[in-house]
């Protein structure tokens, strides 16, 4: 009889220590999948590129309505579903970097290389060259566009984000698989910090080919793109100085670039941006190309804008 009692007592308390299991278990599953769903809306959040949405899709959320501009709109999207083949858009974060972001995100996650000139020249020395070589001291002036710094230190930040561009750069074009690829250029486009310091590694560079160019015209010596003649002849940026101070330090803070210095940017980096204009949907400025003189073997990235300030990336399926 004690044995019977002893062999259901077991019974009992193994079947209690089972249900028991079960219900931890049933309880790490749900707090997992609950933890990871709340990562995943954070990064999600935090990406300054959003993962791809239907065209049309978007289109429909965004432009209801029967105004004048609403239905020229739609009538552009459409034309971008059904004769460019453009069936998907990622939308890019709504600030003044908002163009340098959705051309480097192409760059990188398309995996084009570096420029050629950079590969030719060191561009963790630019900064110095600038500084001491060309005697530019009012560099100390370089305002980092939301951080607003300027001072003695602008020097050292600058090299840092150029080695933040060179690094990430050459790591993210070196990756051959294309998943890879795409997860490494979503961790990098979610954290701000990393991000800011790419655009402003742009930004010098573009002030440091303005630079050269100046001097080149100065002294007459060699064929300089139609591009800086135009960027020079405002009166706003006359000259280099000018240029950083009333354009390229508001970009990232209160600016963003303006047309001709998208020449400037497809220039430096030796890509072509192709840019579809909505609004101007219907005119010979619905597509322009920035550069508009570009090289046969340069490779090319797609924007589209609505009003010319904020860009997204169209998406082509073939």
């Amino acid at each position: 009889m004690w044995q019977k009692v002893k062999v259901h007592l077991s019974m009992s308390f193994l079947v209690t220590v089972f249900w028991y299991c079960r219900r931890l278990y049933n309880c790490l599953a749900q707090l997992l999948k609950w933890w990871s769903s709340y990562l995943q809306r954070k990064f999600i959040k935090n990406l300054s590129v959003s993962p791809e949405v239907d065209l049309l899709g978007y289109c429909a959320r965004e432009w209801k309505g029967d105004t004048k501009q609403a239905k020229h709109i739609r009538e552009a999207y459409e034309d971008l579903f059904w004769r460019y083949h453009i069936k998907y858009l990622r939308q890019v974060k709504r600030d003044n970097y908002c163009v340098l972001r959705a051309v480097l995100f192409q760059i990188f996650s398309q995996g084009i290389p570096l420029p050629s000139w950079m590969k030719e020249r060191d561009i963790l020395k630019l900064p110095e060259k600038l500084l001491y070589s060309q005697g530019c001291n009012w560099i100390q002036q370089y305002s980092f566009g939301p951080e607003r710094y300027t001072g003695p230190n602008a020097f050292g930040k600058l090299r840092k984000c150029m080695e933040a561009l060179k690094t990430n750069w050459t790591e993210i074009s070196s990756i051959k698989d294309h998943e890879e690829r795409g997860n490494m250029c979503n961790t990098l486009f979610s954290d701000e910090s990393k991000e800011h310091k790419l655009y402003e590694a742009i930004k010098f560079i573009m002030l440091y080919e303005v630079v050269e160019a100046y001097e080149q015209m100065k002294n007459r010596e060699e064929h300089i793109p139609n591009l800086f003649s135009l960027l020079l002849a405002r009166d706003s940026s006359s000259d280099p100085l000018s240029f950083m101070m009333n354009h390229l330090n508001a970009v990232g803070d209160c600016g963003r670039l303006e047309q001709v210095e998208m020449f400037l940017l497809g220039y430096l980096l030796e890509v072509k941006i192709r840019v579809y204009k909505l609004h101007k949907f219907n005119t010979e400025e619905f597509q322009v190309n920035y550069p508009d003189e570009y090289q046969r073997e340069w490779h090319e990235i797609s924007l589209l804008t609505e009003d010319d300030r904020y860009y997204h990336i169209p998406v082509t399926r073939t």
